[in-house]
């Protein structure tokens, strides 16, 4: 009996370190990946402790080698051509693993709360505009999309739950529909392979996308504690960070893009500089100061008189973050909004306006327009006042209509609505109401439909000229 027992722990223990032995990856690195082409694409995983392990891409027949740290962990860095595929990666250590169909591409990252988390099926009785002609023409090889399960932590974690899959129609449904749509049409104009990694959960605050080092100048941010028997909160700062970013930090991008913001209209006053920490230590721990970050306006919606007016405050921090990170860029939603809906169904257009940053200030395509007018300078002229824009050069137009999103207030800080004029230079405005203008604003409100637009069709986001 006893000789039994032992028989059974030796085989116990022979089966458990003969598991433990082979290579494991987290679960981002895997079969249908797709690598960042023309790089050094990190991969990483785990293996027996002290391990060599030897790599074989099979674009160039390359050997690369590495060894397992005393915890068992490793990596390596892999040098991708132009593009291309489909690639094996085999890897040894003693025993043989083959990752297959494997592309060579752009990859890029989607996050943020629910209006990047919508998938092109559409949620529960709110739908995605077209969502099945999209669906419908969604068959391709070339797209390649990685969904994250929602999770949380109180530490970082390694790995997560997920797995690369094709696109096609059922597929590229449970995807979020920004992102897919962002993927497909980059796929079309590059003719190169893309994948986009979705990491995302609805009804939450930036603050929860960061991790605790980006958090340290903000005391007010309670960072849960390790150990702590409490129930987490997907709100809680640091909680989705941990579980659904750090799992794939390292993986090679191009770039990320962020659709966020409407859990923190009660805290916009803080929004830009949340924003910028956010992006300064992800690039940082992606150990790329380069990586691209574009990201949606939140769009125009009938908050409620508990919130008035503080969406606009909100969109104007995500516009000075555009203005103040490095290599980033915001898609104005102003003409894109439901006044009864915070999830509006035209998520092409978002795509659209994301893809048109992408092309020009990452890719470099010439003759792109990638803004709406912004608000440069104005000049009192009596009772009128004129309004000057940067990134329209060829003028601002509202189609044929009238402008009806202005407002002009004298020193008593009381804002009428005002008549606007197009002209040679911008746009002036005036109202029988304020014979002294001062301070003048634009689409200024929660709810506002946006007409104002530079002649390439690209919206302005709202704006204004006071501080007050």
């Amino acid at each position: 009996m006893q000789k039994m027992k032992l028989f059974s722990l030796l085989t116990f223990v022979f089966i458990y370190q003969a598991g433990f032995s082979k290579i494991v990856f987290p679960a981002i690195i895997g079969d249908n990946m797709v690598l960042q082409r023309q790089s050094m694409a990190p991969l990483w995983g785990t293996a027996n402790k002290n391990a060599a392990i030897s790599i074989q891409t099979s674009w160039d027949k390359k050997i690369y080698k590495t060894k397992a740290a005393a915890d068992g962990k490793w990596n390596i860095a892999l040098s991708t051509p132009a593009a291309g595929g489909p690639y094996t990666i085999s890897f040894n250590d003693g025993d043989m693993i083959t990752l297959k169909n494997i592309l060579i591409g752009e990859v890029w990252l989607c996050s943020g709360q629910s209006n990047m988390e919508m998938p092109l099926k559409g949620f529960k009785n709110q739908p995605i505009l077209n969502s099945n002609d999209i669906a419908a023409n969604a068959e391709n090889p070339n797209i390649r999309m990685f969904i994250l399960e929602k999770a949380l932590s109180r530490i970082p974690l390694d790995t997560c739950k997920g797995s690369w899959t094709e696109s096609n129609a059922a597929t590229s449904k449970q995807f979020s529909a920004v992102g897919f749509q962002f993927a497909q049409m980059l796929q079309e104009k590059l003719k190169v392979p893309v994948g986009v990694i979705g990491t995302y959960w609805g009804g939450t605050p930036i603050q929860a996308w960061m991790d605790a080092g980006s958090l340290k100048s903000y005391p007010e941010m309670k960072v849960p504690v390790p150990g702590d028997t409490a129930k987490l909160s997907p709100n809680a700062p640091t909680s989705l960070y941990n579980a659904m970013i750090n799992p794939v930090v390292g993986y090679g991008l191009k770039g990320f893009l962020w659709y966020q913001g409407e859990s923190n209209v009660g805290n916009y006053m803080i929004y830009e500089k949340l924003m910028n920490s956010m992006v300064g230590e992800w690039r940082r721990l992606w150990k790329n100061d380069s990586l691209s970050f574009y990201f949606a306006e939140i769009a125009p919606y009938a908050y409620g008189a508990d919130t008035a007016r503080k969406s606009a405050y909100l969109r104007e921090s995500q516009l000075n973050a555009a203005n103040s990170i490095p290599n980033a860029g915001m898609a104005v939603t102003m003409d894109v909004g439901t006044q009864r809906g915070i999830h509006p169904p035209d998520k092409t257009t978002v795509s659209k306006r994301l893809l048109y940053l992408a092309l020009a200030k990452t890719y470099h395509r010439p003759g792109i327009v990638y803004s709406g007018p912004v608000y440069k300078s104005m000049k009192k002229d009596g009772d009128k006042i004129n309004i000057d824009f940067n990134f329209a050069e060829n003028g601002v137009t509202a189609f044929g209509k009238d402008l009806s999103n202005f407002e002009i207030a004298g020193a008593d800080r009381i804002f009428y609505p005002a008549t606007a004029k197009i002209t040679n230079s911008g746009v002036t405005i005036q109202s029988d109401k304020v014979k002294e203008p001062v301070a003048v604003r634009y689409g200024f409100k929660d709810w506002v439909v946006g007409d104002l637009y530079n002649v390439e069709g690209m919206p302005a986001s709202s704006f204004r000229t006071d501080d007050w």
